[in-house]
């Protein structure tokens, strides 16, 4: 078997001779080859760079969320007694002023002296509730939070009043 190979090859030698690749496909290939691989490496540290700033942002997210998770305190983590009754205000806090709001058509200018008064007070409960995750003495910020609340249910009922004496006055003066 061999030798019918050997003779095979020899006879065709010419044939064999005629179908040699040219010599610029192997330069070619080589080039294209060069370009492959200068080009894996690149996309590589690519995709890494693009993972590590990832990490970075994510890691970075996640503390910055964490410390503000950390510092929030509501006055149900002080005392739930002072929570309740800070409900409590807070709902009739809202009723008032829808009620005033209702009022508000009848005397335009009183209601926005009403409104600026009361702007001033939950201003002041807003830099209370800031306050209260810094301050070690916590229950004075929280006693303070809460008679804040009660200072505006007791100008609401008083504001309220006012309107009412104000429209009682006007129908008495139109007859």
């Amino acid at each position: 078997m061999n030798n019918r190979l050997e003779t095979f090859v020899k006879e065709n030698r010419r044939a064999f001779d005629v179908m040699e690749p040219s010599a610029g496909l192997w330069a070619k290939i080589e080039k294209e080859l060069e370009v492959k691989k200068k080009k894996k490496p690149v996309k590589l540290y690519l995709w890494m760079s693009a993972a590590a700033a990832i990490v970075v942002v994510l890691g970075i997210s996640w503390l910055y969320l964490g410390r503000l998770n950390g510092n929030d305190v509501n006055i149900a983590d002080v005392n739930e007694a002072y929570a309740k009754k800070e409900v409590h205000y807070a709902g009739l806090i809202t009723e008032k002023r829808d009620s005033l709001a209702i009022f508000a058509s009848a005397n335009p200018d009183l209601y926005k002296k009403f409104t600026a008064d009361l702007k001033k007070l939950d201003d002041d409960y807003e830099r209370l509730k800031e306050e209260l995750p810094k301050t070690p003495n916590q229950t004075l910020v929280v006693n303070a939070m809460i008679e804040n609340r009660k200072i505006q249910l007791r100008l609401l009922k008083q504001q309220l009043l006012i309107i009412n004496q104000v429209d009682d006055y006007k129908r008495v003066n139109q007859i």
